[in-house]
């Protein structure tokens, strides 16, 4: 499959009548990651949305460079606080390649590499709810990568993770790259942007404000409010 990439023309998405997000043309291609950073309220998880084809837009398009039959099976999300199956961890890992049809013998096995991946092998028949925070999203990643999507996105993937949980996830998230997943995220963590980063969305009041290489936005940005908001400053 050629590699993915998507164009937002004229898009726009409005809840009773304010605008949520754009007018906005925006094209992310190339193999990622791309980290779409902004303050609260920008519009970053619902551009997340869009992408996933989860959220309504109110007006304008959006197009992939591949069969629209594609684009949903092509795509996986993990949320920022992920819902576990009341099911035990095995399960969890099982059900999304259940649903695909996958013969039993190669789910166990997948399940069984993707536990140690993402190191939860010696919690694969604990019950899922009861996991910390780290493992439940530890769990939704591999869940979520189990199917080799072809995009990922993530909102906030490591929000409120300690900083070896933060690490075993972008070691994850890495490897995954590697392997042909395009990421999409979100991330509060100008540090972990940095990490991670191929390039840089900057999203401003639903608008892109500033667009390109990750070395770019964080060494050289060109408008004031990119600049103050990787500073640290306050920006509305």
């Amino acid at each position: 499959m050629v590699n993915p990439a998507v164009t937002l023309t004229k898009l726009s998405v409005r809840r009773r009548g304010k605008a949520i997000l754009g007018p906005l043309d925006l094209t992310l291609e190339g193999r990622g990651p791309t980290i779409v950073l902004g303050p609260n309220g920008a519009g970053k998880t619902t551009l997340l949305k869009v992408l996933n084809g989860v959220e309504r837009i109110s007006s304008g398009q959006i197009n992939w460079n591949v069969p629209d039959k594609q684009v949903r099976e092509m795509q996986a999300y993990v949320f920022q606080r992920p819902t576990m199956l009341r099911r035990s961890v095995r399960q969890n890992l099982a059900y999304p390649l259940e649903l695909l049809g996958r013969p039993k013998r190669q789910i166990a096995e997948d399940v069984r590499n993707w536990a140690a991946q993402v190191g939860l092998t010696g919690m694969l028949d604990d019950p899922a709810p009861r996991l910390s925070g780290g493992e439940k999203q530890k769990l939704a990643l591999a869940r979520a990568l189990i199917r080799e999507p072809k995009v990922l996105f993530l909102d906030e993937p490591c929000a409120n993770l300690d900083g070896r949980a933060t690490r075993e996830i972008e070691q994850v998230l890495s490897e995954a790259q590697a392997a042909g997943t395009r990421i999409i995220m979100t991330t509060h963590d100008l540090g972990q942007a940095r990490r991670l980063a191929s390039d840089v969305v900057f999203l401003l009041n639903g608008l892109v404000h500033e667009q390109g290489p990750a070395l770019q936005i964080f060494q050289n940005p060109q408008e004031i409010e990119t600049k103050a908001f990787i500073n640290g400053d306050i920006v509305e």
